[in-house]
């Protein structure tokens, strides 16, 4: 199976502490399965210029860019965008254009999108973006597990 990683599932194999879970998940899926796109490029690299980070773009242009094939937002792309925008409009849900322009580079390409952004992405299902729920699932089990935590140490 090959997937399509959206920006959140990208920035947290940089974070300090990234889930254990998570890296071990996708470690062990090859390099050609694994995807990104021009707009989630460009959020990673409108992130880093937002906090000023001369060390994040450097990992962008050095680590994801290099590392990852990234499709392109092109005229294939555009008219899965078109479909999925008119539908959601139609049921008079909204989601921002860039994840649209995301789950429409999953689609066209039929790739599986690995997010942790639920809210943002299961509206788009139906409409034949398919997810990966790895790392909101561990997001999730990490969070519950802190909660757990902290009732015991109460």
């Amino acid at each position: 199976m090959a997937y399509l990683f959206d920006t959140d599932a990208i920035s947290h194999l940089f974070k300090k502490s990234p889930l254990p879970a998570y890296v071990t998940w996708v470690t062990g899926i090859p390099l050609d399965d694994q995807f990104t796109c021009v707009p989630v490029v460009a959020e990673l690299f409108a992130g880093a210029f937002a906090v000023d980070d001369p060390i994040h773009l450097e990992r962008i242009r050095r680590h994801i860019i290099p590392e990852l094939t990234i499709l392109p937002f092109g005229l294939r792309e555009a008219e899965v965008y078109g479909r999925i925008r008119s539908a959601l409009r139609q049921r008079g849900d909204l989601v921002a254009d860039l994840d649209l322009m995301i789950g429409a580079c999953a689609a066209a390409h039929g790739l599986t999108l690995v997010t942790g952004n639920r809210q943002h992405f299961e509206r788009m299902v139906p409409l034949g973006v398919s997810c990966c729920w790895v790392l909101a699932d561990a997001l999730a089990d990490a969070s519950a597990e802190a909660t757990r935590t902290a009732k015991k140490n109460r």
